[in-house]
C-alpha cells in the first residue's frame, strides 16, 4: 500500500486509469451498445461507434480514446482534490483500523470511495453525453445523472471490490517491491 504522496499518487492513477477504461467500456457495450447498433443498422458495438465517427461526447463525435483520456481526467482530479481525503477520514471513523480487520477496513475504503465517485462521475458523465442537439433541460439532466447512478452503482462497487482493487494492488506491489533485509545468522 501507498507509503508516501507520489506512492498515493501512482496508486491513484493506476486505480483511476483501470475504473475508467472499465466504465468505457461497460457503458459503450452493456448500457448503450444495443441501441448504437439500432440507430446505425451494425451487427457490433465497435461497427457502430465507428459508422457514428466515436462516442458522443460535449455535443460532438470523439474516437474513443479521446473519451478514455478526458474521463481519466476529471475522476483523477477529482479523487485528488475532493474524494480521496475524505474517503480516508471517513474510513478511519467507520472502520477503526486499530481494531478491525483489514479486509473490513478496505472494503468500507472502496464503499466510502464508489459511494462518493460514483454519482461525482454519473454527474459528469451526464453533463458530458448529454444530448444537447435536442436543446438543454435540468430535468433531462437530472434524469439522465440518476439513471447513470442506478446503472453505475452496483457495477462500480463490485468492479472496484473484486477486480480492479486486487489488480492495482498487484500492479502496485510490483512497481513498488520492498526490498527485504538479509537476516544473518550469528553462530
Amino acid at each position: 500500500m501507498p507509503k508516501n504522496n507520489f506512492q498515493t499518487l501512482v496508486f491513484t492513477f493506476i486505480t483511476v486509469f483501470f475504473t475508467v477504461l472499465a466504465f468505457v467500456f461497460y457503458s459503450v457495450y452493456v448500457i448503450n451498445g444495443s441501441s448504437a447498433m439500432t440507430i446505425t443498422h451494425t451487427s457490433s458495438v465497435l461497427a457502430a461507434i465507428h459508422a457514428q465517427g466515436g462516442l458522443y461526447m460535449f455535443g460532438t463525435f470523439l474516437p474513443i480514446w479521446a473519451v478514455i483520456v478526458i474521463e481519466i481526467i476529471f475522476a483523477f482530479t477529482l479523487e485528488v482534490a475532493f474524494v480521496g481525503k475524505y474517503a480516508l477520514k471517513r474510513t478511519m471513523q467507520l472502520a477503526q483500523p486499530e481494531s478491525s480487520h483489514p479486509l473490513l477496513v478496505q472494503t468500507t475504503m472502496i464503499f466510502v470511495t464508489v459511494s462518493l465517485m460514483c454519482p461525482a462521475m454519473s454527474f459528469i458523465a451526464a453533463w458530458s453525453f448529454y444530448p444537447y442537439q435536442d436543446g438543454f433541460n435540468f430535468l433531462t439532466l437530472l434524469a439522465n445523472w440518476l439513471k447513470l447512478i442506478c446503472y453505475n452503482l452496483p457495477f462500480a462497487f463490485f468492479a472496484q471490490l473484486f477486480f480492479i482493487q486486487p489488480l492495482v494492488k498487484k500492479i502496485f506491489s510490483f512497481l513498488f517491491r520492498e526490498k527485504k533485509a538479509a537476516t544473518r545468522q550469528v553462530a
